[in-house]
């Protein structure tokens, strides 16, 4: 699997550089988070969760791009072993800027810590934002922080060797990105983000030109064309008319109604500064993100064939010498801790600010209620981490899994900002329309072979018919819904 020099657990010079950069790096966050200003240490929401709104642009692009550019996507994508992939990537451009001149502004405008606050404001009615929050506790509980865990695991156990069994790694990722969620907060995984980031893509772009170099800069020879062509058939991962119904509606889900994600912006100092961190975080996303997640896969191929989500662990490890493969080992490792750290914190975020908040009591101090919660949710990633190593392809199982819930919840967001009138519980009857149905298609109609529709055009399908539903129900209700327009982006409303 691995070349001589790297087999087993790796050199002691090769373990060294990995440990000394990840001491390193959590060195230099504490030192910057220390030396900045705590806008308060009595553990309060917003500096636990929104970093006390301090965060410039720099930091807000990082955390963004860090949060997103996990070993999901250098593992997942590249494990695919095709170029086409790169759209996940190139479309994540319209979600941002969506994020940026939409929901940006309608976020600072309502003063939201969390995203599902804004469909309380837009329904005047809690049940809507309960259940929207509970769906995203769902889905990082069950999907982004596992599989975070397995990807990362995954990674360094095909760098290093199988001396340590994937668990092992996957254990040691989630005590430390549980540390820096419990005792620095956003502000801390914020910080991690941006440091991370400059080493991770800059390693990760002389991985690209290394790779290239074993094979001679030619991909082209002994690759089928199906692996190198942009334009997906219909059997493809991504289908080309399929970049045209649903693919843009999965971006805007992700890139600007996922707390994950929008809770970066909300922590920048102002909307103008939010809107800097986004447009530079789309800027890397058009620029770097889309080689660094494709290109490697196919010389993977190229040169060991299909060997599926192994194909960057054991590319890193042909191509890089020792030592450098050592401090690549660290960045990613750094990217798997900033992302499970972001997401852990976002999850007590919700927990805290839409369950515990309503329906225990108010919470006297965030850090200590974080602390215990982000433990537990720790070891339920952990413990959903097999699960993972039976998938095929981690990438295209998220994605699915992503549309039991995303277009549901984006249908929420498309009415309570287009329509005034509508009852919370029309919104409601939406959401479970489109659950039910995507749930229907994807565990029986396509499985039968009753329905080929792939789930890509599906989703389209599940947020136009949710959104519709909503609108019947609410009829149904009594309720009159009243077209906005898009005066509420203008100010009004």
């Amino acid at each position: 699997m691995m070349p001589t020099d790297l087999a087993g657990v790796g050199s002691s010079l090769q373990i060294g550089v990995f440990l000394g950069i990840t001491a390193l790096t959590a060195l230099l966050t504490w030192w910057w988070v220390r030396r900045g200003k705590r806008a308060s240490a009595d553990g309060s929401r917003q500096e636990v969760y929104l970093a006390g709104k301090s965060l410039t642009w720099p930091f807000v692009a990082g955390s963004i791009t860090l949060t997103n550019l996990s070993t999901d996507q250098l593992v997942g994508m590249n494990g695919n072993q095709m170029l086409l992939l790169a759209w996940w990537e190139i479309a994540g451009f319209v979600g941002l800027m969506v994020l940026a001149f939409v929901f940006v502004p309608l976020y600072y405008r309502y003063n939201c810590t969390t995203v599902t606050e804004l469909l309380e404001r837009r329904y005047e009615g809690r049940s809507i934002r309960t259940l929207i929050s509970g769906i995203f506790l769902f889905g990082n509980l069950l999907i982004y922080l596992p599989a975070a865990l397995y990807s990362g695991g995954l990674f360094l156990q095909s760098l290093f060797g199988t001396g340590i069994p994937l668990i092992g790694w996957a254990i040691a990722l989630a005590v430390i990105s549980a540390a820096y969620a419990i005792f620095g907060g956003l502000r801390a995984v914020a910080v991690m983000d941006t440091f991370s980031g400059v080493g991770i893509l800059g390693l990760a772009l002389l991985i690209v030109v290394l790779a290239l170099a074993a094979v001679d800069f030619d991909i082209v020879s002994g690759v089928p064309a199906e692996r190198l062509s942009m334009i997906g058939n219909a059997d493809s991962p991504i289908p080309f008319h399929t970049l045209f119904t649903g693919m843009a509606f999965i971006q805007i889900f992700y890139w600007s109604t996922n707390q994950n994600i929008t809770q970066k912006a909300m922590a920048a100092t102002s909307v103008a500064e939010a809107r800097r961190g986004v447009f530079a975080a789309a800027a890397i996303r058009i620029l770097i993100v889309p080689p660094i997640v494709v290109v490697p896969g196919v010389v993977a191929y190229k040169l060991f064939g299909d060997i599926g989500d192994a194909s960057y662990g054991r590319l890193v490890g042909e191509v890089l010498p020792t030592w450098l493969s050592g401090a690549f080992a660290a960045m990613v490792a750094a990217a798997v801790i900033t992302t499970f750290s972001a997401v852990l914190n976002s999850t007590i975020a919700l927990w805290s600010v839409d369950f515990h908040e309503r329906f225990i009591g108010p919470v006297a101090n965030h850090w200590k209620l974080g602390a215990g919660l982000s433990v537990a949710a720790t070891i339920f990633a952990l413990l959903m981490v097999p699960v993972y190593q039976n998938a095929d392809s981690i990438i295209n199982l998220l994605q699915q899994l992503n549309g039991l819930s995303s277009m549901p919840v984006l249908s929420a967001f498309i009415v309570g900002l287009l329509f005034s009138g509508v009852q919370a519980r029309a919104a409601i009857a939406g959401v479970l329309w489109g659950i039910a149905l995507y749930g229907l298609y994807s565990f029986w109609l396509q499985p039968s072979g009753l329905a080929q529709l792939h789930y890509i055009d599906m989703m389209l399908v599940t947020l136009a018919t949710s959104v519709l539903a909503a609108l019947v129900a609410n009829r149904l209700l009594g309720g009159r819904a009243v077209w906005l327009g898009f005066a509420l982006f203008r100010g009004g409303a």
